[in-house]
């Protein structure tokens, strides 16, 4: 399981670069409508919920732990498509929705982490997302009634870290890969 999930190494890079761009623009355009704010988390949980879900079935494929992973990948997938379907009915439950949201795949990408810890090497990147996603879910849950700016810089925030987390990650994995892919032909080439 670790030799393919680090051979898939740009997903994480991918999702990274998703986080921070999406969260640069939280920045960017900071006096943005409510409904574009609620597009954006939209986006971001689909993106990230759709790589999770694809780690998860590379896992499940390899009969290793998958349901972590796969877990992550449907709730992001859930609240992306019904952000994205439902944005007036969702602005009104946005704070509750996304803190909740962050809070769950972060508990589920430590459990992940937790689950990899033997097989890769940096998984406290993967903690420090997960933690960051947390952090970011109370910090939410905890002002329900702050301004839409508010939560737009706490989201660029939480995406551009959760983003730089996932890049680093993605690069170590595919270093990684590339050094088994070393061992596997020089033990190849001696066995002959």
């Amino acid at each position: 399981m670790f030799y393919d999930f680090s051979r898939h190494w740009w997903l994480l890079v991918l999702n990274g670069i998703a986080g921070v761009l999406i969260g640069a623009a939280a920045f960017v355009w900071p006096g943005m409508t409510f409904g574009v704010l609620v597009l954006l988390i939209g986006a971001f949980a689909f993106v990230d919920g759709l790589a999770m879900l694809a780690f998860g079935l590379l896992a499940a494929g390899e009969g290793e732990s998958w349901w972590a992973l796969l877990l992550s990948g449907i709730v992001g997938i859930a609240v992306g498509v019904l952000t994205l379907a439902k944005p007036a009915e969702m602005a009104l439950a946005l704070v509750y929705v996304v803190g909740m949201w962050a809070i769950v795949t972060g508990l589920l990408g430590v459990v992940a982490a937790i689950s990899l810890r033997k097989i890769v090497t940096d998984e406290w990147f993967m903690v420090l997302g997960g933690v960051l996603g947390i952090i970011f879910g109370l910090l939410v849950l905890a002002q329900p009634v702050a301004g839409a700016v508010t939560i737009v810089y706490l989201f660029g925030f939480y995406a551009i870290l959760f983003g730089i987390t996932q890049i680093v990650l993605g690069n170590r994995l595919h270093g990684l890969v590339a050094a088994v892919d070393r061992r596997v032909q020089q033990a190849t080439a001696g066995s002959h």
